[in-house]
């Protein structure tokens, strides 16, 4: 924030997967922290939150402190807005406010739940293994590292031959992600643990 701040930049925070953070120690949102208002523009899409995926519906704050060269961002953003789009359809901005009720909250709640889960049982087949990964704990997805020494599109040619089983490669987010492979936990309970017990067994051979 002071750096952003002190230099005139402006911060674009993701907060699509604000709902999975446990740790209390984490903020949910960037406006958390002290002096973000005055530099900091948040999104959140729906997609991951509450399964909104395909519908392209989310959120932005821009608060009205943040000003650059003498323009104010939120305003810039609302003239924006009600000149160039109506918005997505009136069905799905109702289905939008319903993720904000207590009951749309509380089936949010028990979805992530599931997520959660299945992210425990994917990491305790890593563990099981030995392969070193990183997420799971705040977060939908798990990193791990490709065994050994395969490249990310050869390890997912390799489980799919080998065991029926997808993810996604590293690759595929950049060159920095050669090397590595990323599982979500977007499934059911059954097909996680199917996909965990497969892995087991693969490299247990």
């Amino acid at each position: 924030m002071d750096f952003a701040n002190r230099n005139g930049s402006v911060i674009l925070f993701d907060a699509a997967y604000e709902s999975f953070i446990e740790d209390e120690t984490l903020p949910h949102s960037i406006f958390e922290l002290k002096g973000a208002k005055t530099c900091a523009i948040e999104i959140c899409s729906l997609s991951k939150t509450a399964g909104f995926t395909g519908t392209r519906l989310g959120y932005t704050i821009i608060p009205k402190e943040l000003n650059r060269n003498g323009m104010n961002f939120n305003e810039m953003w609302v003239r924006n807005r009600t000149t160039k789009t109506n918005g997505v359809s009136y069905i799905i901005q109702k289905g939008g406010a319903a993720v904000f009720t207590e009951e749309g909250q509380r089936q949010i709640h028990e979805n992530i739940q599931i997520y959660k889960k299945n992210a425990r049982t994917l990491m305790h087949a890593l563990e099981q293994i030995g392969i070193w990964y990183c997420g799971g704990k705040n977060a939908p997805y798990i990193w791990m590292k490709c065994p050994n020494g395969m490249g990310s599109w050869e390890f997912f040619d390799y489980l799919l031959h080998e065991i029926q089983v997808v993810g996604t490669p590293g690759e595929g987010f950049g060159a920095c992600g050669e090397g590595y492979f990323r599982f979500s936990t977007f499934g059911s309970p059954e097909d996680t643990k199917e996909a965990a017990e497969r892995l087991i067994r693969l490299f247990s051979k």
